[in-house]
């Protein structure tokens, strides 16, 4: 979560984003602080560092178009992770129908990528959480990543995915009851 300092900071660079002269080094400074934390939202939505790339090129497009827009009614950071977050959402969408699988299968379509990668190994414990994780449904996922990894408080989570704190809560229980019997079943 952003401190005073880093609001302040993102307040600046929106300011000279809309300034023609400081455009382009104001998008670069902001490229250059989320793009990391970004990616990694994506890629442990997506599972394949190409497509966390291409997800994450989108995202910084749809921000160069929209910035100027921007009237900081949410936090910088929120506003950059719900555009990640939709951007990564429609791509699972489009791959699901592209490859013709079912909601109910779609654990299956990430397994699969899952195991495709190069240094997999079924065996190691960091590979059985990815597999685990990959079994929830997408918004359960999603829920868990944010909260697991990003640390995410609950009520910037609400205001990023417009659902009540409280829902947001049951569902991270509910993903790391299937996390944790999914690992110990294997």
């Amino acid at each position: 979560m952003p401190d005073e300092t880093d609001r302040l900071n993102d307040h600046m660079l929106v300011v000279s984003f809309k300034n023609e002269k400081l455009k382009e080094a104001s998008f670069t400074q902001l490229v250059r602080k989320y793009q990391e934390r970004l990616y990694w939202h994506i890629r442990r939505m997506v599972v394949v560092h190409d497509d966390a790339n291409d997800i994450l090129q989108n995202v910084f497009i749809k921000v160069w178009k929209n910035l100027g827009e921007f009237r900081e009614e949410a936090l910088l950071y929120t506003w950059l992770y719900r555009i990640a977050t939709n951007e990564t959402l429609t791509w699972i969408e489009q791959q699901k129908r592209h490859a013709s699988v079912s909601l109910s299968g779609d654990e299956n379509f990430f397994a699969e990528k899952l195991a495709s990668q190069k240094d997999f190994s079924p065996h190691k414990i960091e590979w059985k959480l990815q597999q685990a994780i990959l079994s929830l449904p997408d918004k359960q996922r999603l829920v868990f990543n944010l909260r697991y990894y990003d640390e995410m408080p609950y009520e910037q989570m609400s205001e990023l995915l417009g659902t009540s704190a409280g829902a947001l809560k049951a569902s991270y229980h509910h993903a790391v009851k299937k996390v944790e019997a999914k690992l110990l079943e294997g």
